[in-house]
């Protein structure tokens, strides 16, 4: 019983040495998120810009198009005088164009854009997109 009692207070002695020895640890408060960037403003081109470029890609798709009209007539798929028609009726798209960007400083609304677009659709049809 003596053993007993002595065993007791040793594990007692010993565990409250421990509890001093022994810190529990301290939980460090978490860091804050980083800020956020500031969302990039992209500036937006000017108006004028943005008719040139419509412009240009008018005309670059007409440039296509003459293109497909030779190599269409260099292959045989049709006479020389349908090609020069179909030639002369891209010129007139052309010509169109060219005075549609006349009166806005060298570009083209939207709306002008959308009908060149049709014309250029029913050429591409002709010449056998």
């Amino acid at each position: 019983m003596q053993r007993l009692i002595r065993a007791a207070v040793c594990c007692a002695l010993v565990s409250s040495l421990a509890a001093c020895i022994v810190q529990p640890q301290q939980r460090r408060p978490a860091p804050p998120p980083p800020p956020r960037p500031a969302p990039q403003v992209v500036p937006q081109p000017s108006p004028q810009v943005v008719g040139f470029e419509r412009a240009q890609q008018i005309q670059g798709r007409i440039d296509n198009l003459h293109r497909r009209i030779d190599s269409r007539v260099n292959g045989g798929y049709y006479p020389p005088p349908y090609g020069a028609q179909l030639h002369h009726r891209l010129d007139v798209i052309r010509q169109e164009s060219t005075d549609m960007a006349s009166q806005h400083g060298g570009g083209l609304s939207g709306d002008e854009q959308r009908v060149l677009n049709q014309e250029l659709d029913t050429a591409a049809r002709a010449i056998g997109e």
